[in-house]
């Protein structure tokens, strides 16, 4: 008898934990971030837009470059209107329309696209909120790793001069 019981104990606390958090809502199913690089799609104002693998790189001249790609699945074009990071935007070079299909590419090979936040000091292994309006999908906001300039990142430059004004860091505002 103490036997069946403890079997039947073990098979009740095994499914009923096994469900915990399960289900289309469940915060660990929305959770997407592979490797360093954040995952974010939007749906928002009929959009279907897929931001892929989203990080900063901190580079030795005080400088953050941003590394992703930002896909539209949608129909209708949008644009790319800015990036910013505690109030400091991004200088933007490059491709910002978004075209179906037609992916904007922050740095690597195919890089279509640049944006660098000049002199703000970048802290590696810090996560900061980074901000990205489009002109039909509206804002999104994804929380990105800062990482060092090594390994895959070792080659990403800042590549172009800074903007006669420079502001404050973008990781004065830490996670929180």
């Amino acid at each position: 008898m103490p036997r069946t019981i403890t079997v039947i104990s073990a098979l009740v606390l095994a499914t009923s934990l096994t469900a915990c958090g399960s289900g289309q809502s469940a915060p660990t199913r929305l959770i997407k971030q592979v490797t360093d690089g954040v995952e974010v799609t939007i749906t928002e104002n009929g959009s279907k837009i897929k931001i892929l693998n989203m990080l900063l790189v901190a580079t030795e001249t005080g400088d953050a470059v941003l590394i992703g790609t930002i896909v539209n699945q949608g129909a209708e074009t949008d644009q790319l209107l800015g990036i910013s990071v505690g109030g400091n935007q991004a200088t933007i070079t490059g491709e910002n329309s978004l075209k179906q299909q037609a992916p904007i590419r922050f740095e690597g090979d195919s890089a279509n696209a640049k944006a660098v936040f000049f002199g703000v000091t970048p802290v590696a292994g810090r996560h900061v909120k980074l901000l990205i309006s489009f002109a039909r999908a509206g804002l999104v906001t994804a929380e990105v790793i800062i990482r060092d300039k090594r390994d895959d990142y070792k080659n990403i430059n800042s590549g172009t001069s800074a903007p006669a004004e420079i502001n404050a860091s973008p990781d004065s505002q830490p996670r929180q």
